[in-house]
């Protein structure tokens, strides 16, 4: 299985995620209520859908989430109290020791415990009381996609089920349909990705539910393609770090009508008209994509809290075909395996 057809089967493992596990999702909920703060293990891609957990959560629900520091647990064996807090486990393969650590003890402490994981049997899994299984069958590359999509659609699902929102779960019931529209865009990323194979640097921008987006296509570009690639709040992107920008400078955005749409227009003005950036947009605003060199429509079928899942489907694409254009492999990217264990 090749990572351009994992890409491609995510309509289909979102689908059957949805239909399947919501029951288990609900039932979930009703168990342990809706908990008063939540702390999350996760490490890579999965360190990034944690990050679109603490918007979702926090926006429909009111739950604080936390990222958990696995070494505190790990290594320091300095561990925080965890009484009244929900301990969530994320991780595509389940088997860092780290990561489990964080669960062991939130049970030792008496804390609700749920691994979500796309390995019901893995050490996370066995470790937690409850399991989320993402269903998202064998993913044999070692760059995360179906599985991270999953993990999205998975918090989305938690969140519908603790807001107990027939509007939320209906707007989750056209995610995969979005996810296809943006699969047929691919010749368009790919004619994007060939002109931007020279690039060897560039800054990601994403806020609210899509800060995650930023900071997982960061990491896709800097693991398949070999590029150093900062993400960066639009937010934090002013208070300093915008002064990078110059003539032709690369600044990629992910921009859908939503809360934080306006402010993030007025910055890729300013970028445009007073840095000359060289823009990548992600939208469903056409003003806003009007301002891209190379501009990506998003369906418009989403609400702002689920585009992250369209959003990143057009960058795993992208980062494929830019991968392939630089003369790299994206099947087997140099120094890694599908397994990382950290302690």
């Amino acid at each position: 299985m090749s990572l351009h057809q994992e890409i491609h089967q995510q309509p289909e493992v979102l689908q059957k995620l949805a239909d399947s596990q919501r029951d288990t999702v609900e039932n979930f909920a009703a168990a342990y209520g809706k908990p008063r703060r939540i702390l999350i293990a996760a490490r890579g891609s999965s360190d990034n859908a944690a990050r679109y957990a603490k918007y979702v959560l926090g926006a429909f629900n009111g739950i604080p989430v936390t990222l958990a520091t696995p070494s505190l647990f790990s290594l320091y064996q300095c561990t925080p109290n965890l009484q009244d807090t929900l301990v969530i486990g994320i991780s595509q393969s389940g088997e860092s020791p780290d990561l489990l650590a964080v669960l062991e003890e939130g049970r030792q402490q008496g804390s609700p415990t749920l691994a979500v994981t796309n390995q019901p049997d893995s050490p996370l899994a066995q470790a937690a009381e409850r399991v989320l299984d993402i269903q998202a069958g064998t993913e044999k590359s070692i760059a995360a996609t179906k599985s991270y999509t999953g993990q999205l659609l998975a918090i989305a699902m938690l969140s519908a089920a603790w807001a107990d929102s027939a509007e939320q779960w209906t707007e989750i019931t056209r995610v995969p349909g979005a996810v296809a529209s943006m699969l047929e865009e691919e010749n368009r990323l790919q004619g994007y990705a060939e002109s931007f194979r020279e690039m060897e640097n560039c800054i990601i921008l994403g806020r609210g539910y899509n800060y995650a987006t930023a900071y997982e296509w960061s990491l896709k570009l800097t693991e398949l393609a070999y590029l150093f690639v900062q993400p960066y709040s639009s937010a934090d992107f002013q208070h300093g770090p915008i002064a990078v920008v110059r003539d032709g400078f690369p600044v990629f955005a992910v921009a859908p009508r939503g809360a934080v749409f306006d402010g993030l227009a007025e910055l890729l003005t300013r970028l445009k008209q007073d840095h000359r950036a060289r823009l990548m947009i992600v939208s469903d605003d056409q003003a806003a994509l009007n301002q891209g060199d190379a501009p990506v429509p998003l369906s418009g079928a989403l609400p702002e809290w689920l585009t992250p899942l369209e959003a990143i489907t057009a960058a795993q694409l992208f980062t494929y075909h830019l991968t392939i254009a630089k003369g790299y492999d994206p099947d087997h990217p140099r120094g890694l395996t599908k397994v990382t264990k950290t302690y």
